[in-house]
């Protein structure tokens, strides 16, 4: 072994011994923050495997809740921030976030109930369901083929889910402009926004989700006319079954891949807030460049997912680690 390869490799066990520590900027540094390594610190080391054998385990029996994680992570995230806000079950006295009508079609939360009840059997009172979130969709994310990556943990659970905080999630009916200006008042940039935007690589949209495209659509057209003509009828056939009827993002919905960004270059993107990523040429060249390049795709929305994460998190007494996912503590 040479001088430099003895180096990397006693940099690497010091990395691992001692854990880096995450700086909220893209970067590892030992400043304030969430930590790769909190579970050790915390003498529970078998968090990853057991979420990601959980995960796994699941998506092996339907793969269809690949895409259910992710988009439960991202409705979490964007209300009160990545707190599990959006696990909790409402009550009597107050109805929470996930029976508001953008969440009624959220799936996988027995998921994260499993992964739960087995790590309060492993470290009691350790483990928030916040982490156990974005774990399981970063996880479910590389079970459908897409990039492998890791995120900081420490998060801790919020004592707020509330129905009218849901307005805060973005409308599938947003043009370019209004998802750049609403992305960008939680620090993203237009490209990490089209870039989070490819998680519709994965899963389906609700007809609810689009059938004013295909009547009716302005004062001008009855049909959205950035939709592909046969595409639109293909669409309101589908849509004759009612509004739970569904239609896949793209031609690979269990898939993660770089076809999301090929279907809006053929004008067949479903939702309105996804083809105006096209038709807005201040974000048409990213949706080509992510068309052409997959690598590129790859890289850029994992960086954005581990920014994502970090939005608005309580660390410490700002919040608590749930017993039970579904009720605060």
């Amino acid at each position: 072994m040479g001088k430099y390869e003895l180096f990397m490799l006693i940099l690497l066990m010091d990395i691992i011994v001692s854990g880096w520590r995450f700086d909220g900027g893209g970067g590892y540094g030992m400043v304030d923050g969430l930590r790769m390594d909190y579970y050790y610190m915390m003498n529970c080391p078998f968090v990853e495997g057991i979420v990601q054998n959980t995960v796994n385990r699941h998506l092996q029996a339907d793969p269809t809740l690949a895409a259910a994680l992710v988009r439960m992570h991202f409705h979490d995230c964007f209300v009160e921030g990545c707190d599990a806000s959006v696990l909790v079950d409402s009550t009597k006295g107050n109805t929470a976030e996930k029976d508001s009508p953008a969440n009624l079609s959220l799936r996988g939360y027995e998921i994260i109930d499993d992964v739960k009840e087995q790590l309060e059997n492993q470290c009691p009172g350790v483990v928030s369901c916040a982490d156990i979130l974005a774990m399981a969709a970063r996880d479910a994310v590389f079970f459908a083929g897409g990039p492998v990556y890791d995120i900081p943990k420490g998060r801790k659970d919020g004592r707020r889910s509330k129905i009218e905080d849901t307005i805060n999630l973005p409308s599938p009916t947003l043009n370019s402009s209004e998802l750049i200006r609403m992305f960008g008042q939680r620090g993203f940039t237009a490209q990490e926004m089209v870039a989070l935007s490819g998680a519709h690589t994965l899963g389906v949209a609700r007809c609810s989700s689009f059938k004013h495209r295909l009547s009716n659509f302005d004062s001008t057209h009855d049909v959205d006319p950035t939709l592909d003509s046969q595409f639109a009828k293909s669409l309101s056939t589908i849509c004759s079954g009612g509004d739970k009827s569904e239609h896949a993002f793209d031609s690979t919905k269990d898939t993660f891949d770089n076809d999301y960004y090929n279907a809006l270059q053929r004008k067949t993107g479903v939702l309105f807030s996804d083809q105006t990523l096209y038709n807005n040429p201040r974000t048409r060249g990213i949706v080509n460049a992510y068309a052409f390049n997959q690598a590129m795709f790859f890289l850029d929305f994992q960086q954005a997912m581990v920014k994502m994460g970090l939005l608005d998190v309580k660390e410490g007494y700002n919040g608590e680690v749930r017993a039970n996912c579904r009720i605060i503590n």
